[in-house]
């Protein structure tokens, strides 16, 4: 057995840390090396992080002057330091009262390293809640999304998953060393993933796939099965009980094809952490029907068919305020279910047209990526074969429906968080994420409620399962935190449009030119500090690259 096999690294690099028992161990390792051939040829392809790219961790790195938002749901405050030695928040100092004035004095001292953020607003780094790396899961791919991310703030991406379950562990691993530029990578699988001992169709097979996992550090269960079918009830119900057992989460992509036996309550009855999307909700709150009301030519492989009659959900549930609506809001609490809407992946079912121009489509989708996107029968999310009016009338409704109840959710104490699914229905990693926070202001989520969503309560979701919701190592601005963190040139509750990372447009008055304001000016991770447009930079070149590839005429502003 070869001793510098990188996935044996890997096992001994990550279990050896959490001193887990001596037979679990060789399991694991057993269990890598047997997957050593595939994942090996993909972590080969894999681009390390040039020495260029990020500056730090820095032994006494301080930011000095900025207006922070701690995520938390605290006000903004300013001007203060921030003071971060390696990878660790260690003093956040307000330096100045009244704002105009600043306390020399007061200013912390000792830095290796300062950056002058006058002016300038930190939050903590987003948190996507529901992410894929797409294309094959290998390089350049993986780097392109890596960057798209991180260029647009996101600093932990939760995969469900990013990509072949071995190699995004193997990611993972990089990330927390820090030898790829990527966000901190929570990998969550599929039931039956990875393992070669069938699929999980009993209760037992569930429960030794969950242990089989929890193994090889994966960190939570997507359940929505290897081709999202759906699980009998009493599957669902030991997953979701090994899972707790041994610290890893459960989320729920509920299909279509098994909500009528277990709806968004059932699954939160049986244990489940959280929900995604918006699948098994509307039929929770149905009152005067059992199944949803299929026209009997509908066939569910005909993804027209599927979304088409998704946006009909809405005359067919329960109203705002009735007595069941508050009755599953009150249930919902007190199971402890957490939402992760993902809106914006839908969107286009309300407004294709928007989401086809969006205007960063130019220069930052891939060429390859915006072929997936075309309206096709093979492809996953291409159902545009002759989409009407009709069909964005009731999304239109629907989304309205669906806006309502998680606004009253998160009023009620519910916990919602932001999630992008990029990928997919016209929608490009990173900045269609920040479009998600948009959608949560529409629905009635004020500014600083969107930033918790995005931050705090996502980091909350994912320290859960493990026990750690008092002890948070990222989502929130203070002392004793990872620095993870963003800067942005702009007050983002007044407008989040300046998070997008082609900032957004604003009229100069004094030249009478428009320009482009905001965009993340840092995106911090681990105490290293990335220029967010050089990362954006660096995406719109491998669009360019892609391009002169395929004979593309690029145009001065960037070009189809």
């Amino acid at each position: 057995m070869k001793t510098d096999h990188p996935l044996l690294r890997l096992a001994l690099l990550r279990l050896a840390p959490q001193r887990l028992a001596l037979l679990r161990v060789a399991f694991a390792v057993a269990t890598l090396l047997a997957m050593a051939g595939s994942a090996a040829a993909q972590m080969e392809e894999t681009n390390p992080r040039r020495a260029d790219e990020g500056d730090g961790p820095h032994e006494r790195l301080i930011l000095r002057g900025a207006t922070y938002i701690d995520g938390a749901g605290a006000p903004p405050r300013g001007p203060v330091d921030i003071v971060i030695e390696n990878d660790r928040i260690v003093e956040i100092r307000s330096v100045g009262f009244p704002m105009a004035t600043i306390n020399e004095n007061r200013r912390p001292q000792g830095a290796t390293r300062e950056i002058d953020l006058t002016g300038m607003y930190v939050l903590p780094g987003l948190v996507d809640m529901h992410a894929h790396t797409g294309g094959s899961g290998k390089a350049p791919q993986a780097e392109y999304v890596h960057k798209l991310w991180m260029g647009n703030g996101i600093t932990t991406s939760r995969g469900v998953g990013h990509g072949p379950m071995m190699w995004a562990l193997e990611q993972k691993a990089l990330s927390e060393r820090n030898e790829i530029v990527a966000p901190r990578l929570f990998t969550y699988a599929r039931p039956g993933e990875g393992w070669d001992e069938g699929p999980v169709d009993t209760p037992e097979k569930a429960r030794e796939w969950v242990r089989w996992a929890a193994a090889v550090d994966v960190d939570g269960a997507k359940i929505d099965g290897l081709k999202l079918t759906s699980y009998p009830p009493a599957i669902m119900e030991a997953l979701n009980d090994e899972a707790h057992k041994f610290g890893l989460g459960t989320v729920a992509h509920l299909a279509q094809t098994g909500v009528s036996r277990m709806d968004a309550m059932d699954a939160a009855r049986s244990g489940l952490d959280m929900i995604t999307h918006y699948y098994g909700l509307f039929e929770a709150l149905f009152d005067d029907r059992t199944i949803q009301d299929f026209p009997h030519d509908y066939n569910y492989n005909n993804e027209q068919d599927r979304f088409g009659q998704v946006g009909r959900l809405w005359y067919q549930s329960a109203d705002r305020g009735s007595e069941k609506w508050n009755q599953v809001i009150d249930e919902f609490l007190e199971l402890g279910l957490g939402l992760d809407p993902t809106m914006t992946i839908y969107e286009a079912s309300r407004d294709v047209m928007r989401a086809r121009n969006a205007e960063w489509h130019d220069e930052y989708t891939l060429p390859s990526q915006w072929d997936f996107y075309q309206p096709s029968r093979q492809a996953h999310g291409s159902y545009w074969y002759y989409w009407t009016t009709e069909d964005e009338y009731h999304w239109g409704k629907f989304y309205d429906k669906w806006m309502q109840f998680l606004n009253d959710y998160k009023n009620a104490g519910g916990i919602v968080t932001t999630g992008s699914d990029s990928g997919f229905i016209y929608k490009l990693y990173g900045f269609d994420y920040i479009r998600e926070l948009e959608l949560l202001r529409e629905a009635g989520f004020s500014s600083l409620e969107v930033i918790r969503a995005a931050t705090y309560h996502g980091a909350l979701q994912l320290h859960k399962p493990k026990g750690m919701e008092n002890d948070l190592q990222f989502g929130v601005l203070e002392a004793g935190m990872k620095a993870d963190m963003i800067v942005v040139d702009r007050n983002p509750l007044a407008n989040l449009k300046v998070l997008y990372g082609t900032g957004t447009p604003m009229l100069n008055d004094e030249t009478g030119e428009q320009e482009q304001v905001g965009g993340i000016t840092y995106t911090i991770k681990d105490g290293i500090v990335y220029d967010a447009k050089q990362l954006l930079a660096d995406v719109r070149e491998m669009v360019r690259e892609q391009k002169r590839e395929r004979g593309i005429v690029i145009s001065e502003q960037g070009g189809r």
